[in-house]
């Protein structure tokens, strides 16, 4: 593990505070334990000392102003009002996402002078559970790559090993989260952006089913890729976090709105459950299709090794789906999407210039499209949707690794071969996650320890879509089995 004292400032020891899971910080805010006043700057304190090293929050707010609204929030306790459980929590809102009065770079000088007129919508709801946004925290350009890096603000480093990379596109999020600087954390996942960072930075990740927690897009009814949703260090957290994110707003047509909890309990209440006797698929590595680093397989089935002790059956299996022909429908749909979104910046050579090699891979594919291209990769996902779905006929949920490899050199924008085997494009290397994006089904990146090298790795939880509930349960299940998921890393002083 590379040594990162050149980059570690001297830093007093942590406090108390920051060290809190979201949950119980929300407990001793609303008890009167210790004021807001006292969380904002125990915050701002830590992050000050600990941001250079990984460089995971960007465009902070002046102190004294956010001072002045942790004070509000004393005073609003003090007469009985509290906005709801994230009352009075510093957080930072992903670049990519609106939050009223902040840049939303999404990672491009060509939007770097851009300041959002309002919150987008999850931003609008986290804002009115109580939150006070700090900063964003940073991404690589528009999204794309698992690798958080842009030139607007460098790059993200992982908070275990600041010599590597903390993912993406969530990277700046999970690194964040790791190293206690946010109580708990949003995100966003096309494809994997919510669960690689996760599992790279020892941290949780949760893909909500699609349309759980609602966005507002350009083309509500086309674009059914990407979601929004939380990360914590806890799945209560998570839990907790995503039942805010979450809800019908009907500016939304695709959004659900059935409850995330079904009988409508409280959160902490409902994640109990006996998962004794559930059935859970192993996928792996697709019986050798996906080219692994070496331990990463290992490490992952040792972690799904805890779940027998609690009675639920682990069983290799075999890929249900043509793995090409679900790539093919899946890059077909992301140039798609991509295009959409950047084609008017490319057309334009001014502006063409200032994007990044891959998003222009990415357009020109994309523009290449016909109208049956899209309509066959359209089938395609509904045939491979069928097929996955036949699964869960026979388990309750599925499993495999959240990465191929483990955290990459941090100059490394991504991988060109695992295993000495040739990644055809910038992203292959993080096929394992299309599935579950692809089927549109909740899935949680749960911790699975370290390696020899002392870096992270993560596994997914698969389950049936709108089972995001189901998946919740199950992942508390395996943190009452390990024990605290979410350990310090070392450039804490663990």
């Amino acid at each position: 593990m590379s040594n990162a004292s050149d980059r570690t400032p001297v830093r007093p020891p942590l406090n108390e505070i920051v060290t809190w899971d979201a949950t119980r910080l929300s407990r001793h805010i609303h008890d009167r334990s210790v004021s807001c006043r006292e969380v904002m700057t125990a915050y701002l304190d830590h992050i000050d000392a600990v941001n250079p090293i990984v460089n995971a929050i960007i465009s902070r707010r002046e102190r004294a102003p956010l001072l002045a609204e942790a004070e509000l929030a004393d005073r609003e306790l003090a007469a009985g009002q509290s906005c709801g459980w994230m009352h009075g929590f510093p957080q930072a809102i992903k670049d990519l996402s609106d939050a009223q009065g902040f840049p939303t770079t999404q990672g491009s000088p060509l939007f770097s002078g851009q300041i959002a007129q309002q919150d987008s919508l999850m931003s609008e709801r986290m804002r009115a559970a109580g939150a006070i946004f700090i900063g964003k925290t940073n991404t690589p350009e528009f999204g794309l790559g698992s690798q958080s890096y842009n030139p607007v603000f460098g790059a993200t480093r992982n908070a275990f090993d600041p010599s590597r990379t903390a993912g993406g596109s969530s990277g700046g999020a999970a690194a964040a989260l790791a190293m206690r600087m946010l109580p708990v954390a949003d995100g966003s996942d096309m494809m994997g952006s919510l669960r690689n960072p996760a599992a790279f930075n020892h941290v949780i990740g949760f893909r909500p089913s699609f349309g759980r927690v609602p966005g507002l897009v350009a083309d509500p009814f086309g674009q059914q890729l990407a979601t929004n949703g939380p990360m914590g260090r806890t799945v209560e957290d998570v839990a907790r976090l995503l039942d805010t994110q979450s809800g019908f707003d009907p500016r939304v047509p695709l959004s659900l709105g059935e409850p995330l909890i079904p009988d409508g309990s409280s959160v902490s209440g409902a994640l109990d459950r006996d998962v004794h006797g559930l059935r859970i698929g192993w996928l792996g590595d697709w019986r050798g299709h996906l080219a692994m680093e070496a331990g990463v397989l290992s490490q992952c089935r040792a972690a799904l090794d805890r779940f027998a002790p609690l009675g639920c059956e682990v069983e290799a299996i075999d890929l249900p789906f043509d793995a090409e022909m679900l790539w093919e429908s899946w890059t077909t749909l992301r140039h798609w999407a991509v295009a959409g979104n950047l084609g008017a910046l490319y057309v334009a050579p001014a502006t063409r210039e200032h994007l990044k090699p891959e998003a222009q891979w990415e357009v020109e594919r994309g523009l290449a499209l016909s109208a049956q291209d899209i309509h066959v990769a359209n089938v395609q996902r509904g045939d491979a949707y069928r097929a996955w779905s036949a699964l869960f006929e026979r388990f309750d949920y599925l499993a495999m690794p959240s990465a191929q490899v483990f955290p990459f050199d941090v100059e490394t924008h991504w991988p060109r071969e695992i295993a000495g085997r040739t990644m055809d494009t910038y992203h292959r290397w993080m096929e394992v996650v299309i599935p579950a994006s692809m089927l549109g089904a909740p899935t949680i990146s749960l911790p699975a320890g370290l390696n020899d090298a002392g870096l992270p790795m993560g596994f997914q939880l698969i389950g049936r879509p709108r089972d995001d509930w189901g998946v919740l349960q199950l992942a508390r299940a395996f943190e009452a089995a390990s024990g605290d998921l979410a350990r310090l890393p070392p450039t804490l002083g663990e």
